[in-house]
């Protein structure tokens, strides 16, 4: 299965999928409300404002895998991220990343190499995939912050063509 046609859920229950993207980047990220890297919904935001007009969107994975730092329903987690971060880029509903029930999205995912050449599981919540639209894909590790220089350069390098 081609990353594009992999289903997908919205937050909301919608189904949606890639294709509906398939003209943005796309910085896929697995998100957590109670972990240490949860600032990162700040930048990540950021980068929703300031590039959204230019053909990028954050989509955002809600991971309880991970220390179980993801508890809530879906609700809980709309709330979460509006309340305190002021997200306004879409949610899918909560997934795997990791395992034999992972999201077969992750599944694709995870063959995609790091900077240092490494591929397989997602290291923790915030591990970050930019998807550019010809479906080149490039991962940042969750110690990355969204406005890394490197995560910067790679957006703006995927961006479509004014």
């Amino acid at each position: 299965m081609q990353l594009r046609e992999v289903p997908l859920t919205t937050i909301d229950g919608d189904p949606t999928s890639l294709a509906a993207y398939a003209d943005r980047a796309v910085l896929i990220v697995n998100v957590a409300s109670k972990c240490g890297m949860t600032p990162q919904y700040a930048k990540l935001e950021e980068l929703q404002r300031t590039y959204g007009e230019r053909g990028f969107t954050v989509l955002g994975v809600p991971c309880n895998q991970f220390l179980g730092q993801e508890p809530g329903s879906a609700d809980d987690i709309k709330t979460f991220c509006a309340m305190n971060y002021g997200v306004t880029f879409p949610l899918l509903e909560k997934a795997k990343v990791n395992g034999r029930h992972s999201h077969p999205l992750y599944r694709i995912l995870r063959e995609t190499k790091d900077a240092a050449g490494k591929r397989g599981r997602v290291q923790w919540n915030f591990e970050k995939f930019l998807v550019s639209p010809d479906g080149s894909i490039a991962r940042f590790r969750p110690s990355t912050e969204p406005d890394d220089p490197a995560v910067v350069a790679a957006i703006e390098a995927a961006l479509p063509a004014a």
